[in-house]
């Protein structure tokens, strides 16, 4: 063993022996290998490439298609989606049990994502997550996050491994992404699962505030969030193990990079308050292999904003009705659709006075010929079906977004390597 100098000097005057400063020694390296025994790092690097056939050239930005969340400035190449590195331990079966858990992301996804206050919102450089999880032993125990974690409502999730499909859903585009807070989770039985949480805002953003507070000198006007989840018992036969969800999030979507039009107020018919409710099931069938999902988002006063139709100030209520389907053909091959049907309305307090609607059609094929890689090819059918104003080629997305295209359609394709 190798001894500092300071070791050997207390040894040559009889302070210390040489057999006890290795015992010491030996001792401190057990307890940095027990804490990093526990310790795991995971992740996964995604690439794609996109095909847009139509619209073609500076058109595609002003259509669906240059307006998928996570697609923007991708068509018609290839392209490096996301790095994503995890760091987490995870908690054990004591009564304080305690761990973490900390996402890291790494490109061109990344930017925006989640910014903290007085960061680089155009770094390729994000925490998607991070959090300390703890246990106190109320009941069946309750498990908490504190920190930075993801939202509780939604069927997809930012991870497109995670994902039936490819390209996310208008649905997973109105809802909040993260939040910053203290998150519960209980586990009444082995049915029936709940949690709820307070947080700062309720978009995404790294200790940000809402504008109500910061311009008006407020103290606290935080965001709640709440879901439950019901899993299906043995006595349901083939249904057996399908989930059904339930969630809402409610809060101030402002946060201080976006000036408040009231600041005694904050904005929108609601002072800035965004209010997200969301359904979901993932269901299973009699026949082997074959899944069915469905999900609802509904997003009242989307953005916390108004603007002005004809001289008339509204707001957004967006809505999206998802169904999936999977079916698994052999271990590696599945294929996976997804239909939505979206209405984006515009209400002056309760009475409606426009709107836009339209139809999505996704069809995946996934064929896992590599190990630990996930490749997927995908063909994406977006269409505005009804709107308000086509005489000026103005179509309104989800989103509230604006465009001029109405109709479009392309092919993807995205190999996951997970590690």
């Amino acid at each position: 063993m190798k001894f500092n100098k300071w070791t050997l000097g207390l040894a040559a005057v009889g302070a210390v022996s040489l057999a006890s400063a290795a015992r010491a020694d030996e001792a401190k390296m057990s307890q940095v290998q027990t804490a990093l025994s526990d310790t795991v790092i995971s992740g996964y690097v995604g690439t794609s490439m996109n095909w847009q056939m139509g619209p073609k050239g500076d058109a595609i930005a002003k259509s669906p298609a240059g307006n998928i969340p996570l697609q923007s400035g991708k068509a018609n190449g290839f392209n490096l989606d996301v790095v994503k590195l995890s760091i987490s331990k995870a908690q054990d079966d004591t009564p304080y049990a305690a761990g973490y858990q900390a996402d890291l992301l790494f490109g061109p996804d990344a930017v925006g994502w989640n910014p903290s206050l007085n960061g680089n919102y155009n770094s390729e450089f994000a925490i998607q997550q991070a959090y300390v999880a703890l246990r106190t032993p109320v009941g069946n125990g309750i498990d908490w996050k504190v920190g930075v974690f993801n939202t509780v409502v939604g069927y997809e999730a930012f991870d497109a491994g995670a994902n039936p499909n490819y390209t996310r859903s208008w649905g997973w585009a109105i809802e909040p992404s993260e939040h910053t807070g203290v998150l519960g989770s209980y586990k009444i039985n082995d049915e029936f699962s709940v949690s709820a949480g307070v947080a700062n805002t309720l978009n995404a953003g790294i200790n940000t505030r809402n504008n109500f507070d910061h311009q008006s000198g407020s103290a606290w006007h935080k965001t709640v969030l709440a879901s439950a989840t019901f899993s299906a018992p043995s006595s349901w036969g083939w249904a057996a193990g399908s989930t059904f969800y339930a969630g809402m999030v409610y809060g101030f979507a402002n946060n201080v990079t976006t000036p408040a039009a009231n600041p005694s107020t904050g904005t929108g018919d609601q002072g800035g308050n965004q209010i997200n409710y969301y359904l979901g099931a993932t269901l299973n069938s009699p026949w082997s292999g074959v899944t069915f999902g469905a999900a609802f988002d509904y997003a009242q006063n989307y953005g916390g904003a108004t603007r002005t139709i004809g001289g008339t100030t509204v707001h957004s209520d967006p809505f999206v009705l998802a169904l999936y389907n999977t079916i698994k053909a052999t271990d590696k091959l599945s294929f996976n659709s997804r239909a939505e049907y979206w209405e984006a309305q515009d209400f002056s307090g309760s009475s409606y006075k426009d709107g836009d609607n339209g139809i999505s059609l996704t069809e995946t094929v996934q064929y896992d010929l590599w190990a630990n890689v996930i490749s997927r090819l995908e063909l994406r059918y977006d269409k505005v079906t009804s709107s308000a104003d086509t005489g000026n080629n103005r179509y309104i997305l989800p989103t509230g977004v604006s465009v001029d295209k109405a109709t479009s359609y392309g092919l993807y394709a995205n190999l996951i390597y997970k590690f």
